[in-house]
């Protein structure tokens, strides 16, 4: 019997598939499997130890019945709005003034400056910033020293200012990360596009809006994608300085499930709210990857 193409070349690399079925048991076990069960007990009132009642896509309705879920949502919303705004904005002017330095040692200065916060942990950063907030902290004493003592407040107990606080955490939001994958992709454009334009006569701002943004469109929907994925699933802002307060002015989804499944032994609920992230996040991704196109990539410069 004549043995077919793919079962030939199955046999002839035979060890290299060997050698990836622990990199698949690890992830069937550790990312699929999980996500299955947590899929299959959104459709059960679990308490995650032992009692387990089948209820249909009743906790889903009881979802959109649940006031703090609500509101969570609409801080998430904020937050993404405001992080996909920031994720392409900032990081791209950094990377636009850096590709335009044409001192070679100034360009690795600043590319040296943007990328070193890279180095510190997140949370170091999370508490320098709940030190700058605090009501004896640095952004109130400034304020205080240049006259401005009446806008002094608790600025993450504050409900008309935490969720704010929280989006201008990171100031200047350059985000290192963003930048290194912008920076890569302008660089990757050809030159001959760029002196092309300037034998047409077309000045540096016209090669940022027609050569530049469109050819980078991949980074953007990459970054695009990335940030939506970490606002919907993130909470380690509030776990680490507000606990989702005051009151509910920064609970998110991803907080309000752990609280649930963990505090309130809701496991079955909490299962539920990660089951419609998913879902959002898998329809988000899904529209930014129709309807952002990047055109056909030239060679590299």
């Amino acid at each position: 019997m004549r043995q077919s193409p793919v079962l030939k070349n199955i046999y002839k690399n035979k060890f290299i598939y060997l050698s990836l079925i622990p990199t698949f048991a690890l992830l069937l076990t550790f990312n699929y499997y999980p996500a299955i069960n947590a899929l299959y007990h959104s459709l059960f009132e679990w308490d995650g130890i032992g009692y387990e009642k089948f209820i249909g896509i009743g906790n889903f309705i009881n979802l959109f019945k649940d006031p703090v879920f609500i509101i969570s949502l609409k801080n998430v919303s904020v937050l993404a709005i405001a992080g996909v705004i920031i994720s392409i904005t900032f990081p791209l002017l950094a990377a636009e003034l850096t590709f335009n330095l044409r001192n070679l040692k100034m360009q690795y200065l600043y590319r040296t400056m943007f990328v070193v916060p890279m180095v510190v942990p997140g949370v170091v950063i999370l508490l320098l910033w709940g030190f700058i907030y605090r009501p004896d902290g640095l952004l109130n004493h400034l304020l205080i020293t240049i006259g401005f003592s009446n806008l002094t407040r608790p600025w993450l107990g504050d409900f008309n200012t935490a969720l704010y606080a929280i989006i201008f955490i990171g100031f200047p939001w350059i985000g290192s990360f963003n930048y290194l994958i912008y920076l890569a992709g302008l660089q990757s454009i050809n030159r001959e596009l760029f002196e092309s334009s300037i034998i047409d006569g077309a000045t540096r701002l016209q090669q940022i809006f027609y050569i530049d943004i469109p050819m980078i469109l991949g980074q953007v929907k990459l970054i695009l994608i990335l940030t939506i994925i970490g606002v919907m699933q993130g909470y380690t802002t509030q776990v680490v300085l507000t606990q989702g307060g005051p009151g509910y002015a920064t609970m998110v989804p991803g907080m309000y499930m752990y609280n649930s499944a963990f505090q309130y032994y809701k496991m079955g609920y909490g299962c539920a709210i990660g089951t419609f992230l998913f879902g959002v996040i898998l329809i988000l991704t899904i529209i930014s990857r129709k309807y952002i196109q990047a055109p056909t990539e030239f060679g590299g410069r």
